[in-house]
């Protein structure tokens, strides 16, 4: 699952080691041009394509792994001539291996990498994955996904600039989101009704807070940004944002909501709206915290509560539309998935991704309890109060094309750049100006390497 917790274990070293190892031993060198090679033609007409064995590798288990597994025996059902041969490892380990995985000639076919430059960026880099714009063509998904979302998976074929140009993976009927959780039971106490606007939700806050509770269920000891990137969502403009992320260097952080974002956290922490030691609690206990009851609110990635059915009575979820009415939502496919370089079968392989992102595959992943994407029509059990609210949230998000990326694809070492500094301005040593000049000292940094 792409969540916060697991992309921090992806350090700067670990992505240095990916580019050098891929310019040292992927075919082709850099792969710039081996990469955007384009079939002649291409058959959607699997059933016709023999006796096809496809190796597949992802990082999926739990939930996440019973999605996938129901996918490929739907898959293998509609197309009995192809057996898809599924390996699941852990996060870590998959993001540190997928590149020497991909150059064996024994190596995937198919692989679920991360988002931005500091995975799916390297391996397209290193021409070990397929440039799919003749099977997006092919199968119709420029107007199948929303563009925010396409442009998650492109690059430039010169594979110096992210979010345009070509494709390199697909999303699935899946999602992951940050937006606000609160606990049902609590606000129906306070006599509170979920938030429909960042102001009511500040409203609430001090409602909250009066009466004894603790507004935000939050912990900054290892730099969570969840809050501070949920914010800048509902205040960015979108298009501004999308464009900072994706290369465009005039845009800058003060353009983009994150001065604003960095106040307004600032000012709930100020208040009193955290925890007493909330410097001193880290991501998984303040997660363990919240679902035991402390808290009214809090901003997460979806799915990382880890919620059990009854659990999902209790509590809701809403995605806070800005002031013009629009919705935007930082938000990703829990994955990005790439077809190997090496691959025998690559027609074959793509429409498997196809098939990952139709409405099929969406109701899946709603009947395992997961957010589903490119789906407006699924069928969600009223009983989960959490599930219709993030469920709700996508549908949303789809149709307002209201997708931002996560904000640390901006360079291979903005997370740590914004968790860092988060906390010195936590801590009353760092202003929301200075912030937003280290974000862009980070990013610009990296721009100017690219090129």
């Amino acid at each position: 699952m792409r969540v916060l917790r697991a992309r921090m274990a992806t350090t700067v070293a670990v992505v240095a080691g990916l580019a050098l190892t891929m310019s040292a031993c992927a075919p082709g060198g850099g792969g710039g041009s081996e990469s955007s090679a384009q079939p002649s033609s291409i058959s959607t007409d699997i059933a016709s394509a023999g006796t096809v064995t496809l190796k597949m590798t992802d990082f999926w288990g739990s939930a996440e792994g019973k999605w996938i597994d129901q996918a490929i025996a739907d898959f293998q059902k509609k197309y009995p001539n192809v057996t898809i041969d599924r390996t699941s490892e852990d996060w870590g380990q998959l993001n540190s291996t997928l590149n020497l995985q991909l150059q064996d000639d024994a190596g995937p076919d198919i692989a679920s990498a991360n988002n931005g430059w500091q995975s799916l960026g390297t391996l397209a880099k290193g021409g070990l994955v397929v440039n799919l714009d003749s099977y997006a063509k092919a199968y119709g998904w420029d107007s199948k996904v929303p563009t925010t979302i396409i442009r998650q998976n492109k690059f430039t074929t010169d594979l110096k600039t992210m979010g345009s140009g070509s494709w390199f993976a697909t999303p699935m009927a899946r999602t992951s989101l940050i937006g606000l959780y609160y606990n049902a039971d609590k606000l129906k106490k306070l006599g509170i009704e979920p938030p429909k606007t960042l102001d009511e939700l500040e409203v609430d806050a001090a409602k909250a807070k009066t009466a004894g509770e603790i507004p935000f269920q939050y912990g900054s000891l290892d730099g969570s940004t969840s809050a501070l990137l949920g914010v800048q969502a509902v205040l960015a403009d979108k298009n501004k944002l999308n464009d900072y992320v994706y290369d465009v260097p005039t845009v800058k952080a003060s353009d983009v909501g994150m001065k604003e974002a960095v106040e307004t956290v600032k000012k709930w922490a100020d208040a009193g709206y955290f925890p007493k030691d909330f410097a001193g609690i880290d991501y998984q206990t303040a997660v363990a915290n919240f679902v035991k009851g402390q808290g009214v609110f809090r901003w997460e990635y979806t799915g990382s509560l880890g919620l059990s059915t009854e659990q999902q009575k209790h509590f809701g979820y809403v995605q806070l539309p800005q002031s013009g009415g629009k919705t935007v939502g930082v938000g990703a496919a829990p994955g990005a998935m790439v077809i190997s370089a090496k691959s025998k079968h690559p027609e074959v392989a793509a429409a498997f991704l196809d098939y990952l992102m139709s409405p099929a595959a969406g109701q899946t992943a709603v009947d395992l309890g997961l957010v589903p994407a490119l789906s407006p029509d699924v069928k969600v059990p009223e009983t989960s109060l959490s599930l219709t609210g993030e469920s709700a949230a996508a549908k949303t998000l789809d149709s307002d094309d209201g997708y931002v990326p996560y904000f640390d694809w901006s360079s291979p070492t903005m997370l740590d750049t914004l968790g860092q500094n988060l906390q010195l301005v936590f801590a009353g040593k760092m202003d929301s100006g200075k912030f937003t000049a280290a974000v862009d000292a980070d990013r610009d940094a990296f721009l100017a390497g690219q090129a």
